[in-house]
C-alpha cells in the first residue's frame, strides 16, 4: 500500500514498532505527537510533527497528505492526578483525530482500543470479538474513556467511514520508555520490589507482534469489526514463574487477597492524591480489573489476519534484556 501513513502517539511503546514495520515495508511514516513528546529515538527518516489531540486547532494540518491513519494516541495508564485527562485525550482526543482524517479525506483510518474495555463484573469465560459492552461494564475512568473512543470509531464505521478498530491486549517486549502497566510490572519484578502477589490472570502479546497486527487490520480489516490481537492467557503466578527462570529472582511467596489489594489500591490514590502527586503504588482500576476474568479468545482476528503471535517466554526476555540494559 503506498502512501503516507501517519501514526498518533508513533513515539510510544505500540506507536514506535508500528513506524518501524511500516518502515519495514517502504511506507513513508509521519508521527503525530504531543507537544514536549520526546521523539529522539524515531528514526531520521520519519517526518514529526507536534500537535495537541485535545484541541482540533491544527490537527487537519497536521494530518493533511495522509493517506492512511493509525490513531494510537491515548494515556494509557490507569491513573492521573486529573481523572477528567481521560476523557480529553482518550475520549475526545480520539473523536478529533478521526474526525479531521475523514475532513482531510483519508482513505483508511484505525482507532486502536484496548483489551480492558472488554471485560464484565459477572465471569462469562473467554471473551472474543463479538461481546457486547455496556458503559455500565466499564471499570473507571480509564476504561469508560476508551470505551466511548471505541463506540464512536464504530459509530463511524457503521456509517460508511473507512474506519477499523483494533483491540490489543498487554503489550510487553523492549522499547517501552513511557513504562506501560505491564512493563512496570515486569520492571518491579527485576528489581526485587514485588513482595507479593494476587490471584489474577493476564493476557500478553508482544508488542511487535501487536505492530504487524495493526497494520495488517489496517490493511484488510473490515469496517465496523473488532480485530482482537491477543496472546497467551497466563496466571500472574506464572509469568512470574517465568521471569524468575529468566532472572533469578524468588517468586513472591505472600499472596495478597483482593479485598487487601484493593484497600491499599484506595490508599495509595489517596496518597498519590493528596500528598505525593506522583503515580500510586497500585490503582483501584488496576485492582478492579484484576477481579474479573482477562481471559481473552483472539482466534477468529488472528486467522484472518494470518497472525501468528511469538512465545511469551521470548518476548518476556526480550522485556528484561531491555530494561536490564536501560538500567545499567
Amino acid at each position: 500500500m503506498s502512501g503516507l501513513s501517519t501514526v498518533t502517539g508513533g513515539a510510544g511503546f505500540i506507536g514506535s514498532h508500528l513506524v518501524d514495520a511500516l518502515l519495514d515495508l517502504g511506507r513513508p511514516v509521519r508521527v503525530l505527537e504531543r507537544p514536549g513528546a520526546d521523539v529522539g529515538h524515531l528514526p531520521p527518516e520519519v517526518e514529526v510533527v507536534f500537535a495537541d489531540i485535545r484541541r482540533r486547532q491544527g490537527l487537519a494540518e497536521a494530518l493533511r497528505g495522509s493517506r492512511y491513519v493509525y490513531h494510537l494516541a491515548a494515556n494509557p495508564n490507569l491513573w492521573v492526578p486529573d481523572r477528567r485527562e481521560f476523557d480529553a485525550v482518550n475520549h475526545q482526543g480520539a473523536i478529533n483525530v478521526l474526525d479531521a482524517a475523514l475532513d482531510v479525506g483519508a482513505e483508511r483510518i484505525l482507532h486502536t482500543s484496548t483489551e480492558s474495555i472488554l471485560t464484565k463484573s459477572r465471569a462469562e469465560g473467554l471473551i472474543d470479538e463479538d461481546v457486547v459492552i455496556h458503559e455500565s461494564d466499564a471499570v473507571g475512568p480509564y476504561c469508560l474513556s476508551k470505551l466511548r473512543a471505541e463506540n464512536y470509531a464504530m459509530k463511524l464505521a457503521r456509517e460508511g467511514r473507512p474506519v477499523v478498530v483494533a483491540n490489543p491486549t498487554m503489550p510487553v517486549g523492549p522499547g517501552d520508555r513511557g513504562g506501560s502497566p505491564p512493563t512496570r510490572l515486569i520492571r518491579d519484578f527485576c528489581r526485587g520490589a514485588l513482595p507479593a502477589v494476587m490471584d489474577c490472570t493476564l493476557n500478553l502479546i508482544d508488542v511487535r507482534d501487536v505492530a504487524q497486527g495493526l497494520v495488517r487490520v489496517l490493511d484488510v480489516g473490515r469496517p465496523a469489526r473488532r480485530y482482537l490481537l491477543g496472546g497467551a492467557n497466563l496466571a500472574l503466578l506464572e509469568i512470574f514463574s517465568l521471569l524468575s527462570e529468566l532472572t533469578g529472582r524468588d517468586v513472591p511467596r505472600w499472596r495478597v487477597p483482593y479485598g487487601l489489594g484493593l484497600g491499599f489500591a484506595y490508599l495509595s490514590e489517596f496518597w498519590a492524591d493528596h500528598v505525593t502527586g506522583s503515580s500510586p503504588k497500585a490503582t483501584v482500576t488496576g485492582l478492579r480489573l484484576a477481579r474479573r476474568i482477562m481471559h481473552f479468545d483472539a482466534t477468529r482476528s488472528l486467522r484472518e489476519l494470518n497472525l501468528e503471535p511469538r512465545p511469551i517466554r521470548e518476548s518476556l526476555a526480550d522485556s528484561v534484556a531491555w530494561l536490564q540494559l536501560r538500567e545499567a
